[in-house]
């Protein structure tokens, strides 16, 4: 060569969601990345180029898929990416601390007739569960290498680089000797099959396999991978049936897809019994804590009180560490309103820093304590291996709604950000479950709408101030479900696919990935806080202080005030015909955050969020008649009302229509305002 590299082959790095693929893939491919969309969907992909040994490789990071069945458009994406002429070898990114769960899509890749190396990641914590793998048994039953590498440490792969570079070649790759004990599995077949693939079904299926394989061979003496495809087949996959048309009706009288899923599940079961030590213990534990947790009477019970309790957290402990930060931005607006005055700048400009920066983004920044205790909870909760076994209780009820047992884990996610919960719709089976997903996961609570419970709770309802605010969680999880009962009831077509998730052991919560969680989660809400709140803050005080006639110091001639009393009309039925309060809300479809910042502009009140903030707020909001049952009308309102500019950008790339967008943000609305009237109709009756 003259010193210029070649590309040798493309590799895809494939794997389950969470297995530290993309860490992995990074660790390759340094800075040198493209990352863009497949072509018509809207699952990205990442490409990148790694070196090893005066070769180049092309490498593809494939969406985190549990199976190939091609049912989701991650499998979709993944499965036709893999069986194109693209990749030459597959790194099946394997979770050592999962095995069981990861080893389905390994045992669905090495049928796909392509060369296949293991990464056995996440070995670290094994050793720390107090177990061990048979590295030496592993490779054996599968028939591929097997290499453990530690992506987040960057150990193990230049091991792993030399058995890709070794095994690209391979001219068999589904055949290959991986050490079952032939006298326990006696062939019955014209050749043994045991010694030919790494999975073998029963007889029964095994006959239609090469009946089938015949027929192909027959028909498409081209074709790759027949065995593949044949299994595609007995499970009746449309896709391929329609792409080689193939007479088998003869042997083929029904979709042997559920056979198939049991049979690997069997061999699976078998590898763990081989190559997995100590694992009695922990699942014994495991089985003993599920018995409680997802009791088909008191699961949901539990979820609800252990929900309380992170709401409790948020409350208690919050109030406790932001105290500190209302005393922080006191001084803040302190010294900026002393060092203004001394410099002589104009009443506007001081106005502009003082009540409206300092006072809108002040008011989010105080709420941190409380977001960071949300979101510390919910990590806890999810590494724990908690939050997998919500999902798996509520697979029953989904089911009732005309659901897949999955669409509960984008509700789940809404908990704390509606924008990655409307992006995990991808991961449902049919476009018909992605967007009633779209349409009911806004109405689950994000962090974002919890600044406005905290504020008007404390405010109004100051002894129950937790439970107000848990009690609109409550009514956000019971609307989400009500809507998807109301469609189903119009829409009878019933959704096939149950839902398959892991239910790992249950461990201690591991420090690094609880940080690295909280961290990123306060990192999106200090950058909301710097960025949109910022600036919506200071367009609230343009409009609130200058009118038609240019700069204003009463507030009742400015912009803002002929906008919110246009708007009036509309939320008086509903309690709130206050003219500042309907453009909070309106400031608020920006992000939710600009509600609480937009009424500390609207009512100048500088630190909202202290007592003596609040003691203010309270005041000018009572003289002119809004109590508590206002309060909680605005928090509902606030709760179900169309969700923020983020979240309608992602529905919109989604679902691909601006019409279905405006269709969810009219129908949230919508909803938000009827439930609103009702208990402010009923509430004026009785109170």
């Amino acid at each position: 060569m003259s010193g210029v590299m070649r590309q040798e082959a493309t590799i895809g790095f494939v794997g389950n969601p969470n297995c530290g693929k993309t860490t992995l893939f990074n660790a390759f491919s340094g800075a040198n990345l493209k990352v863009a969309n497949w072509p018509g969907v809207t699952v990205e992909k990442v490409e990148g180029m790694m070196k090893y040994k005066g070769h180049r490789f092309k490498i593809v990071d494939l969406p985190g898929t549990y199976s190939l069945t091609s049912y989701t458009m991650e499998e979709q994406v993944a499965r036709n990416y893999i069986l194109s002429d693209d990749v030459d070898l597959i790194v099946d990114v394997v979770d050592a601390s999962s095995l069981e769960r990861n080893l389905y899509l390994t045992l669905q890749l090495l049928e796909l007739g392509k060369p296949v190396v293991i990464a056995l990641n996440m070995m670290d914590i094994v050793k720390k569960r107090g177990m061990e793998i048979d590295l030496h048994r592993l490779p054996e039953m599968l028939g591929v290498p097997v290499i453990p590498v530690s992506a987040r440490k960057k150990e193990g792969l230049s091991v792993l680089m030399h058995a890709v570079h070794h095994h690209i070649k391979a001219k068999h790759p589904d055949k290959l000797i991986h050490g079952h004990d032939f006298a326990d599995h006696p062939s019955h077949h014209a050749h043994d099959h045991h010694k030919d693939y790494t999975m073998v079904y029963s007889d029964e299926i095994e006959d239609k396999i090469d009946y089938i394989i015949d027929k192909l061979r027959e028909k498409y003496p081209e074709l790759k991978n027949y065995r593949w495809h044949a299994l595609k087949m007995l499970e009746q996959d449309a896709e391929i049936m329609k792409k080689f048309p193939v007479d088998i009706s003869d042997i083929v009288d029904r979709s042997y897809e559920s056979d198939i899923i049991n049979e690997k599940y069997d061999f699976i079961e078998e590898i763990m019994n081989e190559v997995i030590m100590n694992k009695a213990e922990k699942e014994a534990t495991t089985d003993r804590v599920d018995a409680i947790l997802t009791h088909k009477i008191w699961s949901i019970p539990i979820f609800l009180g252990i929900m309380a309790v992170v709401f409790w957290l948020t409350f208690v402990v919050g109030d406790f560490f932001k105290g500190f930060f209302v005393t922080f931005i006191n001084w803040i607006s302190e010294q900026a309103m002393a060092g203004l005055t001394l410099a002589g700048a104009a009443p506007g400009l001081t106005s502009l820093v003082t009540h409206g920066i300092i006072a809108g983004v002040g008011a989010i920044l105080t709420f941190l304590p409380n977001i960071f205790m949300l979101f510390l909870a919910l990590a806890f909760l999810e590494d724990s291996g908690y939050m997998s076994r919500v999902a798996y209780v509520m697979d029953g009820i989904m089911g009732r709604l005309g659901l897949s047992g999955r669409a509960f884990i984008p509700m789940i996610l809404g908990f704390g950000c509606t924008v990655p919960a409307i992006m995990a719709s991808r991961a449902l089976e049919t476009k018909r479950d992605r967007l009633r997903v779209m349409l009911v996961t806004p109405f689950m609570s994000c962090s974002a709408r919890l600044t406005v419970f905290i504020l008007f709770s404390e405010m109004f309802f100051p002894k129950h101030a937790m439970l107000a605010a848990y009690s609109l969680y409550v009514i956000g999880f019971a609307v989400a479900i009500f809507v998807a009962f109301i469609i189903h009831l119009f829409d009878k077509q019933e959704t096939e696919h149950q839902l398959l998730i892991e239910l790992p052991e249950y461990k201690a919560p591991s420090a690094r990935t609880v940080i690295i969680y909280v961290w990123e989660k306060v990192k999106g809400y200090l950058s909301k806080a710097g960025t949109v709140i910022f600036i919506a803050s200071i367009a609230v005080w343009f409009i609130l202080n200058f009118g038609v006639h240019g700069y204003t110091t009463d507030v009742t001639l400015s912009i803002g005030s002929i906008i919110g009393k246009f708007l009036v009309p509309f939320f008086k039925p509903i309690g709130l015909g206050y003219w500042q309060i309907a453009l909070a809300l309106i400031a608020g479809i920006s992000a939710k955050e600009v509600v609480v910042s937009s009424t500390a502009v609207l009512y100048g009140v500088t630190n909202i969020n202290s007592a003596a903030g609040m003691a203010s707020l309270a005041g000018l909001l009572g003289s002119s008649g809004f109590g508590q049952l206002n309060a909680y009308c605005l928090m509902i309102f606030c709760l179900l009302y169309v969700p923020c500019a983020a979240s309608l950008a992602v529905i919109k790339k989604e679902s691909g229509s601006w019409k279905w967008t405006t269709g969810v943000a009219l129908f949230q609305i919508a909803v938000a305002w009827v439930l609103s009237f009702i208990v402010f109709q009923v509430g004026s009756l009785i109170i």
